[in-house]
Order: C-alpha cells, then structure tokens, then sequence
C-alpha cells in the first residue's frame, strides 16, 4: 500500500492502483483545521493518520459520533484527545409536551415569524451576537454552520425568527429547513438575557411548526453551554445522539 499526497491537504491510500482510504485536511472559518479519514479498515487509517499528521499544524481537530466506538479509537490511537461533546436534541414542537403554552411575552416584547424581519436590523442584530460570541466563548464553542462568515454576506430572512424588544431586535433563531429542522443558534444580546426572551422566542418558533404539522424538531447544543442545556432539558428534548469534538495539540 502507498499514501500520495494528491492535492495540498488531500491525501489517497492506494492498493494495487486501488483507492481504499482517503484523508482530507480543511481550515473551518474560525481557522482551526479539521481533518477527516475515510478508510477500509484500521491498518488504512493509521497510515493515512501517520503521513498526514507530521506535515500539518498543530493544534488539529477532529469530530466523530460518540456512537462510532470504532473511529474514535482510531483517532485516539493517533494522539487526539477528547475536548468537548455536542448533543443533538429531540425537540417536541406540541406545546403541551414542552409547557411553552404557558410562556409570556416578556413586557415590550414582540415576536417576528420567518422571512418577516427586515434585512437590515437583521443584519445588525447577527453582527452584534457574533461580536459577543468572539469576545465572550469564542466561535471554537459553535456549531461549523454559525461560525463566523465574511464581512458582506447577507442573511437569508426566511431562515431566522426575531424577537422585538421595544423596537429593537433583540434575539434570532435560526432554523435549517432540512428533513426534520433543525435549530442551528439560538441566542440573545447580552444586556438582555435572563429575561425569558430566548424562552419566549423557542415557544413562538416551536409553536409555529407544530400548526404546521410538524411533531419533531432538532437542535446541537454544545455541552458547556449551560444555559442552552438547561432550557432544552427544560422543555422536554431529550438527546438522541452526540459527536465528540477530538483534538492533537
């Protein structure tokens, strides 16, 4: 078996011209580099892990489903050690499962459906939270698909309901609109939280989806982020899988 570098950061195991393993190394926008190993079997892994490892920066990082005892023993074997966990949620929309029925409004509060807000408080509200996110937990603690973005790249509306505080937009949540959605952020300026209004907002958005129809939503919640745990667990969602965030320092 051979391991040739095909491309900067892409990498081919080769049997008899075959290909039976692959290794890709990519940069995420908040520039930690993430690899990836898809291989046969465990031999093909470890070569693949080996040539690629010593020509790559450190600190690495990986993410594997916790289930998968497999890869992460792979990895592991390779040097990585577990960082931190991030849980998929099962999230009841039915009000009277998750209690939101019964969620007031925050005084001066108004809710905003998808594709309602206006594109340009929008804008200015992603950028405030993602300036406290920098300066606060940083993006290493956020799911890949809320990481930073370029400066310029407009929002889609139909994707984020707002909450209104006094004329203000105050708290977004983002909905991936894939088979089941999926919460991807949901999150509230920092002079503002504590106040129930992400409570308020997940009750409008849940509530919305369950008028259409829809039984199960989902939602990824890092484990050190407390006060997301605590208000998922407080609605009834239950984990149904978790990744494992791995990194080589």
């Amino acid at each position: 078996m051979t391991i040739n570098r095909v491309a900067q950061r892409h990498w081919h195991a080769l049997d008899d011209d075959r290909v039976v393993g692959r290794g890709e190394a990519f940069r995420r926008p908040d520039r930690r580099i993430f690899l990836s190993i898809d291989a046969w079997h465990g031999a093909v892994f470890d070569q693949l892990a080996t040539v690629m490892l010593p020509d790559l920066p450190r600190p690495l990082f990986t993410v594997v489903d916790e289930a998968d005892h497999e890869l992460t023993s792979h990895w592991r074997r390779a040097g990585f050690q577990i960082r931190g966990r991030e849980y998929e949620y099962r999230v009841p929309t039915d009000p009277r499962l998750t209690g939101l029925s019964a969620a007031p409004l925050p005084p001066g509060l108004t809710t905003l459906g998808f594709g309602a807000a206006a594109p340009e408080p929008l804008g200015a509200l992603d950028r405030v939270i993602r300036a406290e996110i920098e300066a606060g937990v940083g993006w290493q603690q956020m799911p890949a698909e809320v990481m930073h973005r370029p400066d310029g790249t407009a929002l889609d509306p139909s994707r984020f309901a707002v909450a209104v505080h006094r004329g203000d937009y105050v708290a977004l949540l983002r909905l991936t609109p894939v088979r089941q959605p999926r919460i991807g952020l949901i999150a509230v300026t920092a002079d503002l939280r504590r106040r129930g209004i992400a409570r308020a907002l997940l009750a409008s958005v849940l509530g919305s989806l369950h008028r259409s129809g829809i039984p199960i939503a989902s939602a990824d919640v890092n484990e050190s982020n407390t006060a997301a745990v605590a208000l998922f667990d407080g609605i009834g969602a239950v984990p149904q899988s978790s990744n494992l965030e791995l990194v080589l320092r």
